[in-house]
């Protein structure tokens, strides 16, 4: 955003749209703002501004923008605090008089949109808490835009279908402030619709309902469950040791999980680090496969008639839930850039407390293993249709024989593009146009370069971006992970 522009925008003085203020610690007021303009009461579908450091009277106050304000104020939209979560950016203007950080909402298509447990919204120049009939508007503009398939109405079920004691007993008190949920006296078919629940046109449940509450979601949804199989070995040709179906809703199956992972996966063994001592090792943290489970359970295409599995092997696990990468995520950003498949029961697994942090887990994912001393989980990112990730046992870690196999299949395997990139990259960071030099084979064309060198190299987790949350950063380079300094050992002494 240039001066001009900003200024512009100064110009109109608050409305519906935009909202000053010079301060710079009051959270509250800048995550109701930004749920307020989310909710676009007016519908007008124009973004709505927070302009912080400029006075109400449209003067700009001298105020310093540093990383730590910026990284506060874009925090606000992965923080689970707003629900569903806000389409916004965050962005420093600097003039003369001092900077602007300028925070700019998309409408929501997802709405009502709430600021722990209340909905914002703007009424002039001023926000306030909706009512149960602006509530109601807000619904029934979301069930016509129908942006995801868990907002969808499922058209063969009725209310019956769904456990409405355990939402109004249960999730409502979690999901709506207290004395919002008090105070309102509409129907119950309504006070579901605004937590998307509930299609009021079609007079029926939504799938995220069915999903979360469904008496048997899997009528409506055949792959809606989770499939555990235990191998003896380490394929899926081996004998069968345990089975295991979780099947129901969501509400129900969930906290069946986790005590499944702790006492019928995670194992504890004794492993000696002097004489005198021992220590207790786990084969696999617990709390990186809950993470993991949740992610694909939350993530999943629920339109699928594929399970989600749940596979464990002698020496791995393999989690794989049916649908691909989603919206904005691709291969070539992933974990670092994440989009919504579910946004409802997304939000309401975080209502729930089983994800915490949106686009925070993978990261806590690989921390855990670390710590565990497993190797880092292995997201399998290339498929169209599923979505995989491997966890290895601790054991495994420390049998170099099999890693090293490993390792040299894949070099095996290797596309000479992406071998030719490896030794072209060595241990410095360069730019493509850099790479794109010095690489043999390399094409004249920088896109294509890209296409065939660079971005398989990065699916097969090999080669990283400096830069990985803006691909097209001006000032991008690429360097190898450590499972592509591993490779590169082997393709320089040629074994």
């Amino acid at each position: 955003m240039t001066q001009e522009e900003l200024r512009e925008i100064i110009a109109i003085d608050e409305n519906s749209r935009i909202e000053l203020t010079v301060s710079t610690g009051d959270m509250d007021k800048f995550q109701e703002a930004i749920c307020a303009f989310a909710n676009d009461m007016t519908g007008s579908r124009k973004k709505g501004y927070l302009l912080i450091g400029v006075k109400n009277n449209g003067q700009i106050g001298g105020l310093k923008v540093d990383d730590a304000l910026m990284k506060k104020i874009s925090g606000i939209r992965s923080d689970g605090n707003i629900l569903p979560l806000p389409v916004m950016s965050t962005e420093k203007v600097v003039t003369e008089e001092g900077d602007v950080l300028v925070v700019e909402v998309t409408p929501s298509f997802d709405t009502p949109v709430r600021y722990r447990g209340r909905t914002f919204i703007r009424i002039g120049p001023r926000r306030d808490i909706a009512s149960a009939e602006e509530e109601r508007i807000l619904a029934e503009r979301c069930a016509a835009s129908l942006p995801t398939f868990d907002t969808r109405p499922c058209r063969e079920a009725r209310l019956d279908d769904i456990d409405v004691d355990t939402i109004v007993k249960e999730y409502m008190p979690k999901a709506i402030d207290e004395e919002t949920l008090a105070g309102d006296k509409r129907p119950l078919k309504e006070q579901l619709a605004s937590l998307h629940l509930f299609n009021i046109q079609w007079d029926c449940p939504t799938y995220a309902a069915l999903i979360m509450f469904g008496r048997n979601p899997k009528y409506f949804m055949p792959g809606a469950y989770i499939q555990y199989v235990h191998f003896k070995g380490s394929t899926n040709g081996g004998a069968i040791l345990n089975e295991r179906r979780f099947e129901g809703c969501l509400y129900k199956i969930l906290p069946e999980l986790e005590n499944f992972i702790r006492d019928g996966i995670i194992t504890k063994r004794p492993v000696p680090i002097s004489i005198l001592r021992e220590k207790d090792v786990l084969n696999y943290p617990y709390k990186a496969l809950r993470e993991l489970m949740m992610n694909a359970v939350m993530h999943r295409d629920y339109q699928a008639n594929m399970p989600t599995r749940l596979y464990q092997y002698d020496n791995h696990i393999e989690i794989m839930n049916p649908g691909g990468l989603y919206g904005q995520a691709r291969p070539e950003n992933f974990p670092h850039v994440n989009d919504y498949r579910n946004s409802v029961v997304a939000g309401m697994m975080k209502t729930l407390n089983y994800v915490n942090m949106f686009n925070h887990g993978i990261g806590e994912v690989q921390d855990l293993l670390r710590s565990n001393e497993n190797p880092e989980a292995v997201f399998n990112v290339s498929y169209l249709t599923a979505f995989s990730v491997v966890v290895k046992d601790e054991e495994e870690t420390n049998c170099s024989p099999t890693g090293h196999q490993l390792v040299t299949e894949l070099v095996t395997n290797l596309s000479p593009q992406v071998k030719s990139l490896m030794l072209s990259i060595k241990e410095k960071k360069k730019t493509a146009s850099e790479l794109q030099l010095v690489t043999s084979l390399s094409p004249k064309s920088l896109q294509l370069f890209r296409k065939q060198f660079i971005y398989p190299s990065i699916e097969a987790g090999l080669v990283s971006m400096t830069h990985p949350d803006n691909p097209r950063h001006p000032q991008q380079k690429y360097y190898l992970t450590e499972l592509g300094l591993e490779v590169l050992k082997l393709l320089d002494t040629g074994e």
